[in-house]
């Protein structure tokens, strides 16, 4: 672990080399109380049948091969006590302290990303402790060949859960890999984008399973209503580009609101309604249809139009 930088009461800076306490909260388990001088690990007061261990330097002073070596003796001894005991505790949060080197290396891949660091070093350190509790010294593997795919994959898991902008259940996460591998693969051998049939033969899915996956792949990035356009684009914002004023929604009150009135109006009433507003036929049009004159239309959509706005005034 990093040294840290400590003022003091003079105001000039000493380098402490004592290293924070083990991540007992990260662990499971209670830390155990401990004695002994600043920088070095030491052993619980309170558990003196604790079998010998050697010395371990401050972590930050551990090398790699030390610390491969220093781990093996750990998990010898860790193999050999009670789980649940403070011996038990203090063996493996030593053992986290030692490889949380490898949660820096393997954490480093993904400093681009926009999660802080200090988030992505704690995730990787659970899948450190999960690669602890799951690794068997018996069947002659490095620690840090079986532990780093373990903190690898708890870190991408990481970014899975967290970096959707809408979330969406796992199965569908999933399948938007699954989906662009193989479109990926489909492209360079046929040269072309591969259909969505193609792609379900490739997959062993249904077309239906496939257009699903590919919708839920709009939802890992979002984008701002308010966000620019490109250089190229002569268009301003998104929300310019997506969105339009709909006039006929202004009428849709109106509508709603003359039905129940013209259900009440005769029927040639309603007759020349719908042939003056609906088959756009001029006045004189309708009269010969109805074989009367124009000025006896005129006079009855005029009375039926007075009745109507009453209507509409009245249920205001």
């Amino acid at each position: 672990m990093s040294p840290r930088l400590d003022e003091t009461r003079t105001g000039t800076p000493v380098r402490n080399t004592a290293p924070s306490a083990p991540p007992a909260h990260l662990a499971g388990q209670e830390a155990p109380e401990t004695t002994g001088t600043p920088g070095n690990t030491t052993r619980p007061t309170d558990a003196p049948g604790l079998p010998d261990l050697p010395e371990i330097p401050p972590y930050d002073e551990v090398g790699a091969v030390d610390a491969r070596a220093l781990s093996k003796t750990l998990f010898a001894r860790l193999a050999s006590l009670e789980e649940g005991t403070h011996e038990y505790a203090y063996v493996r949060n030593t053992l986290v302290e030692l490889n949380l080197a490898l949660v820096k290396f393997a954490a480093a891949r993904f400093r681009t990303r926009s999660e802080p660091m200090e988030d992505i070093i704690q995730v990787g350190t659970i899948g450190l402790i999960k690669a602890i509790d799951r690794f068997e010294l018996s069947r002659g593997v490095e620690f840090p060949t079986f532990a780093m795919p373990t903190i690898i994959g708890e870190i991408k898991r990481f970014f899975r859960d967290t970096s959707w902008s809408v979330r969406v259940p796992r199965r569908l996460q999933e399948l938007r890999l699954d989906l662009a591998r193989a479109s990926d693969e489909l492209a360079q051998r046929l040269d072309r984008s591969p259909t969505v049939a193609e792609l379900a033969e490739r997959l062993g899915l249904t077309e239906e399973e496939v257009v699903e996956g590919m919708a839920a792949s709009n939802a890992y990035t979002a984008s701002s209503l308010d966000a620019q356009a490109e250089a190229d684009e002569p268009e301003g914002t998104l929300s310019d580009r997506i969105g339009y004023e709909d006039h006929g929604l202004e009428g849709v009150e109106y509508v709603e609101s003359l039905k129940p009135l013209i259900a009440e109006l005769p029927q040639r009433d309603r007759h020349i309604l719908s042939l003056r507003f609906v088959a756009n036929m001029t006045q004189s049009e309708i009269g010969e249809e109805l074989g009367i004159s124009q000025m006896h239309v005129s006079r009855l959509l005029s009375r039926t139009l007075v009745k109507l706005r009453r209507g509409l005034l009245t249920e205001e």
